[in-house]
């Protein structure tokens, strides 16, 4: 059985006349698929005879909103979606002025071990598919009542580990008889898979590609994230300048501070003489607090030390504005807590 939304248009295509169907008939399914619904008989506009056909050899994915937790403070929703196998993943709902942002999960679970992820506790368990991960688009949309404009690929998992599927999902959500998000509005973030950022780069998706660095050497990068032991800042930047040539987009480097770590004007220094020069941007976040480690955030002070280096040198830097603070609006913390919950119960 095959989940429709998994299809492109042009796979969906093929799949109708393998059915024997006229191809214009893959038009009128994909643009229900794309308004969330959850039933063939919803097809109000397809014969009773063609809705049976494609329930015989296909379905059409659903999530169930598990628990829903919305900030009292700015608007920011989060949701725990519980998928066709039980699994759960989060995403996160975040109103701007510009528009409604989502942030959205591409695995369940996460195996890149980032120390001051809750992500990554417990490991990977699956992939999601092209089309689970759109439907936390569609099914937050739907919860909310308003389009969505904007995502972020930040939520539970490392897109570029799940790249086939990440790269399905751009193509269908982008698509003009769906959703049609453009490429402009979707951020799409990784923690430094080399051999897939330069994969990413020959697609040309003229999206805003967020590299988590985290820090200026190797030393304390290999301490905090996995990955730089096989892909080392070095190697990371010169996949990234070579990105940036390429595409004419420019970077943005998330940078998490975490005091005593990475947060030293020392640092900073460091930061700012290995980006000189690059098409880029940092953004500044101030660690998440995670119960299974004991990172802390620095001092407001500390905070405006570091970016005030960065400005000094030329690069353009900005602190991110922490939404939903008082629902842990940042991922994999709800999934966590909810998962010990059952275990406890």
């Amino acid at each position: 059985m095959i989940n429709l939304k998994d299809l492109t248009f042009e796979e969906l295509k093929e799949f109708m006349i393998n059915l024997g169907e006229k191809p214009f008939r893959a038009k009128q399914i994909f643009s229900w698929l794309h308004r969330g619904i959850e039933t063939f008989d919803e097809m109000t506009d397809i014969s009773l005879n063609l809705r049976q056909k494609l329930a015989e050899v296909s379905y059409i994915s659903r999530m169930k909103i598990i628990r829903k937790l919305e900030s009292k403070l700015d608007k920011t929703k989060k949701y725990l979606f519980e998928l066709g196998d039980g699994n759960r993943v989060e995403s996160v709902v975040m109103y701007y002025k510009h528009g409604i942002t989502i942030c959205i999960s591409c695995q369940v679970g996460c195996r890149m071990g980032c120390k001051f992820c809750a992500s990554t506790i417990g490991g990977l368990v699956r992939s999601l598919t092209p089309g689970e991960i759109l439907d936390q688009v569609l099914f937050a949309q739907k919860d909310i009542g308003e389009r969505i404009s904007n995502i972020v690929m930040m939520g539970i998992g490392e897109p570029l580990d799940n790249f086939d599927n990440v790269i399905k999902f751009l193509i269908n959500v982008n698509d003009e008889r769906g959703i049609n998000i453009g490429y402009r509005h979707i951020s799409l973030s990784t923690c430094g898979v080399v051999p897939n950022i330069l994969r990413l780069k020959e697609y040309n998706f003229p999206l805003t590609l967020s590299v988590s660095l985290h820090a200026p050497t190797d030393d304390i990068r290999s301490r905090i994230m996995p990955v730089n032991k096989a892909y080392n800042i070095d190697k990371l930047l010169d996949a990234c300048r070579d990105y940036a040539y390429y595409t004419k987009r420019r970077i943005s480097f998330e940078y998490a501070l975490i005091k005593d770590v990475n947060d030293n004007k020392y640092e900073a220094v460091l930061l700012a003489k290995r980006l000189k020069g690059m098409l880029c941007h940092v953004n500044l976040i101030p660690v998440n607090n995670v119960d299974e480690n004991n990172f802390e955030k620095p001092t407001k002070e500390k905070i405006k030390e570091f970016m005030n280096v960065l400005e000094k040198y030329g690069i353009p830097v900005t602190v991110r504005r922490e939404l939903g603070s008082d629902i842990s609006a940042s991922c994999g913390q709800l999934r966590r807590k909810e998962g010990l919950k059952e275990v406890n119960q």
